[in-house]
């Protein structure tokens, strides 16, 4: 009860291939598993690419921190920048 059977499926696939005829439906479907590939295709190589571009680097150096002190020396140097600019 609610659900649908095989045999109503069968009757909505019968109704749906005479509306619109085996060709359409053959290229309809050939389209979609297309676009379904080239989803598929687009997704996959994006991450490959992006480990790709990180192990092909020039050298690896390793990431300097400033230090506190360093960090406000150079906001005051910019901040004196600005008001010789201005």
């Amino acid at each position: 009860m609610g659900g649908i059977s095989i045999w109503q499926l069968l009757i909505i696939a019968l109704i749906i291939v005479l509306l619109f005829g085996t060709k359409k439906l053959r290229s309809l479907g050939g389209d979609l598993g297309s676009a379904v590939k080239g989803f598929k295709k687009a997704i996959g190589d994006e991450d490959p690419t992006v480990k790709k571009d990180n192990t092909d680097a020039d050298a690896d150096f390793e990431q300097k921190t400033l230090s506190k002190e360093q960090q406000s020396e150079d906001q005051v140097q910019k901040s004196q920048k600005d008001k010789e600019q201005v």
